[in-house]
């Protein structure tokens, strides 16, 4: 099987990136806390969907979404904020809705940014959503990557952890993805609260590798790669504060030989000396060799929520530009970096500040 990573061009397809996951409603209570808050400030997320999302507004190329959501006014809130990001919704399933939200509903996810020696902290309010209901057959897979064309499809963990139908969708779209020549890529993301209705770790090692077969992109953090794969990390403390680059490229290594079809696996590297003060770099592992990108030591962090999903998004356009492994890796990383320095999980900057933060260029006011 070749190592080569092997993307459509352009001009043979319609999308450059589709997302497929669950968006939600984040209700941000600044730097107060969830349980004292009286207001809220309102943006829309999604550990999926924000790649897309930052595939369109940062680095400017044709972005979809598929997810589902309600006829209401909550739903219309999404599609909003979803239309105001520039993602296409022709793929997403609107739902009717019950009066009540039983039947279906949009997920809420109350986040605090954390400050100093406060953590971060999520609370989700997600039960009987409209995307954790998507079941196999739902979707026009055919259509989407047969008729239309798709460069890279990104999914993850977070959405395929929401039931056991949402495992199988995920299964199904990337099985169609693969007969298609679609990239796959797929952000772990695990999150222990969510997997607690599958089975736990052992529930998400066993769907997560299932998925892992048909991936081409493989990202995740230390903690990720052990506990939805199962393959362990040498040197790192229960922490993980201490990681080392060799120990990575090890596991790593494991990784690709018990499966080939990973062209790249991709990790950041975040050392959490506060909830505002991080160390912060990635790794590209890529035809067996190991890249890594700037270090940002005591990086100043205002909001850490979708600084992964910052990292996967420019990891995606340096390989979709033709650009190779070492700026892919430096572009994902800068925009993590710099998604993370504003409010809300969502990119809020354009290519060209990425750029200026690969090189290095200080933060002197721009006139």
């Amino acid at each position: 099987m070749s190592s080569e990573l092997i993307i459509k061009s352009a001009a043979e397809t319609k999308w450059d990136c589709v997302s497929f996951g669950e968006v939600m409603l984040r209700f941000d209570p600044g730097f107060g806390r969830v349980r004292n808050s009286r207001q809220f400030q309102v943006w829309e997320g999604g550990g999926e969907y924000n790649v897309a999302r930052a595939m369109k507004k940062c680095w400017g190329k044709r972005a979809a979404v598929v997810t589902a959501l309600p006829k209401n006014d909550l739903g219309w809130l999404v599609e909003d904020f979803i239309m105001q990001g520039g993602v296409d919704m022709s793929h997403v399933i609107w739902r009717d809705f019950d009066g009540l939200g039983k039947n279906t509903r949009v997920g809420l996810n109350f986040t605090e940014k954390g400050f100093g020696i406060r953590p971060a902290l999520g609370c989700s309010d997600r039960g009987h959503t409209a995307a954790s209901q998507i079941r196999p057959g739902e979707v026009n897979w055919e259509k989407l990557f047969g008729e239309e064309g798709v460069r890279w499809f990104q999914t993850g963990g977070i959405f395929a952890a929401l039931a056991s139908n949402t495992a199988e969708a995920v299964i199904e779209a990337v099985e169609w993805a693969n007969k298609f020549g679609t990239v796959v890529a797929y952000d772990l993301n695990y999150r222990a609260s969510l997997w607690k209705s599958q089975g736990g770790k052992e529930g998400a090692q066993k769907i997560n590798r299932n998925i892992a077969k048909y991936c081409d992109v493989m990202i995740g953090n230390e903690e990720d790669f052990t506990a939805c794969l199962g393959f362990e990390v040498e040197g790192a403390d229960e922490h993980l504060t201490n990681i080392e680059t060799d120990s990575f490229k090890k596991m790593i290594q494991t990784a690709v030989a018990e499966f080939p079809n990973f062209k790249v696996a991709a990790t950041t590297l975040r050392n959490a000396k506060t909830a505002t003060i991080n160390d912060w770099s990635a790794l590209c592992y890529y035809q067996g060799e190991l890249y890594q990108s700037m270090k940002r030591e005591n990086l100043e962090i205002y909001d850490r929520v979708g600084g992964g999903d910052g990292f996967a998004s420019g990891l995606a356009y340096g390989f979709l530009e033709g650009k190779g492994p070492q700026a892919a890796v430096e572009y994902g990383a800068a925009h993590g970096a710099l998604a993370m320095s504003t409010p809300g999980d969502t990119s809020m900057v354009r290519v060209e500040e990425v750029e200026a933060a690969m090189k290095g260029k200080g933060a002197r006011v721009i006139r």
